[in-house]
Formats: C-alpha cells, structure tokens, sequence
C-alpha cells in the first residue's frame, strides 16, 4: 500500500527524520500500550522505519516539496503491519499537515 500525505508544512526528510527518532517510538508504543523497538535509516530523501521485533518489516517514507509518500516493503507477508502503518502515518499528518 503507498499513502500519500500533504506536506503543507514544508518538512525536509532531515528535520522529519529528527522527528521521527525523537518521538515516535513514544506515540506508537502509548497507542499500542507497547515496547516496540524502532530502528531508522535515512539517505536522501528516503526514510526506512524498521521494526526488528517483527521480521522484516520495513516501511519506507520519501520526502518531496509537495508529499510525504508511505510505502510497505515488508519482505515477508507473515505478519500484518496495517496498524503500526497507520499509526507511522498519523504520526506523520501531525507533524507534517
């Protein structure tokens, strides 16, 4: 699934990047009453969010002037990421619209 958010409040993949280390471990564990650990990568305008406590799961987040793309690249299809998907891209319309 590819989600694409505004970026109505222009946000470098830099400064989301910032964002997302500092405080989306925070809102997505208080939502999932979890400890999920995150991991980040960040080249360029690409940003992958990683979670290693489920296997493969990867999603990836590209950075325009104009959107913030969501895209699911899970290389297995064990498990189903819908929901920490959807809390990544709230977390993202908050900061970013």
């Amino acid at each position: 699934m590819i989600t694409v958010i505004g970026n109505i409040h222009p946000m470098s993949a830099e400064a989301l990047f910032d964002v997302l280390k500092k405080e989306f471990a925070d809102y997505i564990n208080a939502k999932l009453d979890s400890k999920l650990n995150i991991d980040f990568a960040h080249v360029y305008d690409e940003i992958n969010v990683l979670f290693p406590d489920v296997t493969s799961t990867v999603l990836t987040i590209s950075v325009s002037e104009d959107g913030i793309t969501v895209s699911d690249n899970a290389v297995s299809l064990e498990y189903n990421i819908d929901l920490l998907e959807k809390y990544l891209i709230d977390f993202i319309r908050i900061k970013a619209e």
